[in-house]
């Protein structure tokens, strides 16, 4: 009774109808006020030579014994590295049809639930030269969804967790959203979890070169998905709400804040704006704790980034002041020492995380030993 009376308050919340399907459960027979670990990396494997090694990480992972959750911020290969050409005919010279297929193969391999969100380099970037105009963004995206989501609402890995999926528990108000598979929710530890498709290259905002070039497609695609993030982001958040959450945790691709971008000749990070603001918006509101966790910039680091409006992070999209929001950007895996990040989750204690970073490769582009 209690779970068929929550789905019906999201339904008439303001935030983010999600009346799908009438007293359908989310997944939180196994949330308690335990702790729970989590493994997250992002930019693996990055190159062949990472993929021959992917064994360690693997290996690493899976013999923590406390590790009960594993999270991969996308980035499955490099940005100089050729896509798929899935759908093409002929497909491109450079392609390479069985990469995406391999990662799958080693994904499953992790023996905890891996969730796994996508990166730009997988789909968005797949048109640029220096990845060999080797597949179109649209399809290589569509490639990712069929092979990594094939039962969505399910994570991978040998051990399967169910979780919520935007494609099923979209808004009726926005029906084009139900594309999004990718994007999911789900609560543990008294935590609400969330992933959505956000890329670098400032969120699909770079025009696509010849001879995939189509501004209107690629303006609609990063306007659709973006507004599609933006109600996940709240229906999580009423979600937290709505169970007395202790905290949140997103996870996505794009570094957000990255001073790379907005350098010369960099990428921009306008794109984003629009979202960081409704997380700065449902962050201040929420109140508790709220953990963004991403790839992208390849080096470990973790800050405040909107604590301080007149800080260099702050300045860049203008939101009010948001203290409870920390961030961590992962190490690379091209990056000495490769490493993951041990995520501890505590709800019994006021700041409910911890981390710390597990090495295994000391010296990744040569693949160790």
């Amino acid at each position: 009774m209690k779970k068929t009376i929550a789905a019906a308050a999201l339904c008439v919340t303001a935030l983010m109808p999600l009346c799908v399907v009438a007293g359908e459960n989310w997944d939180d027979e196994r949330d308690s006020d335990e702790s729970l670990t989590v493994a997250v990396f992002g930019d693996w494997p990055y190159n062949t030579i990472l993929l021959n090694s992917a064994h360690l990480l693997l290996d690493s992972v899976n013999a923590d014994s406390k590790v009960r959750l594993v999270i991969h911020v996308g980035d499955i290969h490099s940005g100089s590295m050729p896509c798929t050409g899935a759908g093409l005919d002929p497909i491109p010279a450079g392609a390479n049809p069985e990469w995406n297929k391999g990662i799958f193969d080693l994904f499953e391999q992790f023996h905890a639930p891996l969730v796994y969100t996508p990166g730009d380099n997988e789909w968005t970037d797949c048109h640029k030269t220096k990845e060999l105009s080797s597949g179109a963004p649209l399809n290589e995206l569509a490639s990712v969804r069929d092979l990594f989501f094939p039962q969505p609402g399910r994570t991978l890995g040998w051990e399967k967790m169910r979780v919520q999926t935007q494609g099923e528990r979209f808004s009726r108000t926005y029906p084009s959203d139900a594309q999004f598979v990718e994007n999911v929710i789900w609560q543990r530890a008294r935590v609400v979890f969330v992933t959505v498709n956000m890329p670098g290259s400032n969120n699909d905002g770079l025009k696509w070169t010849a001879p995939f070039t189509d501004e209107p497609a690629r303006t609609r695609e990063a306007a659709q998905r973006t507004g599609a993030a933006i109600r996940w982001l709240q229906a999580a958040f009423a979600r937290a709400n709505e169970t007395g959450a202790k905290a949140v945790v997103l996870a996505l691709q794009a570094d957000m804040w990255d001073p790379a971008a907005l350098a010369s000749g960099g990428d921009g990070l306008n794109n984003y704006t629009l979202f960081v603001h409704e997380l700065a918006n449902l962050s201040v509101r929420f109140g508790r704790p709220v953990l963004l966790l991403n790839g992208d910039s390849h080096l470990f680091g973790s800050d405040h980034p909107l604590a301080d409006p007149n800080s260099a992070t702050g300045q860049i999209h203008a939101t009010p002041p948001v203290p409870n929001l920390t961030r961590v950007t992962v190490q690379g895996s091209t990056n000495a020492p490769a490493e993951w990040l041990r995520l501890t989750i505590n709800p019994r204690t006021p700041e409910v995380f911890t981390w710390e970073n597990v090495p295994y490769c000391n010296n990744p582009l040569v693949g160790c030993p």
